[in-house]
């Protein structure tokens, strides 16, 4: 039963970009996960800015290109998304997201912004 539950909650965990990692070897900050009263698979959960690389990662496979060269919507829309997931209350969010976007921080700010605005 317990391979069934670590292979159920795998996806979550990669798309957190987590690390599954035996329950005795858990730390403090390590989410143990348990199955009828039973500790089964620890999780380590990245740190946020690790996080933001994991998720523009994904963003881009999920587009199948780099987000660079998207056009200028398509770039507002993953912008309005990332804030929806707070990912400028990272530190260097901003500039992290601006890189991987091929944009300055000050179109960033543009972008968040305009759906301010509206």
């Amino acid at each position: 039963m317990s391979e069934a539950f670590i292979a159920a909650v795998r996806p979550l965990v990669d798309a957190m970009g987590g690390e599954m990692i035996p329950p005795d070897e858990a730390g403090g900050d390590d989410v143990v996960l348990s199955w009828q009263g039973a500790g089964v698979v620890a999780v380590r959960l990245p740190q946020l800015a690790d996080s933001l690389d994991h998720i523009l990662a994904a963003l881009e496979r999920a587009r199948g290109r780099p987000l660079a060269d998207l056009d200028r919507k398509a770039k507002q829309e993953i912008v309005r998304g990332l804030e929806a997931r707070g990912a400028f209350a990272v530190r260097h969010g901003v500039e992290t997201v601006a890189g991987a976007l091929g944009v300055s921080r000050f179109t960033v700010y543009n972008y968040l912004n305009r759906e301010k605005g509206t």
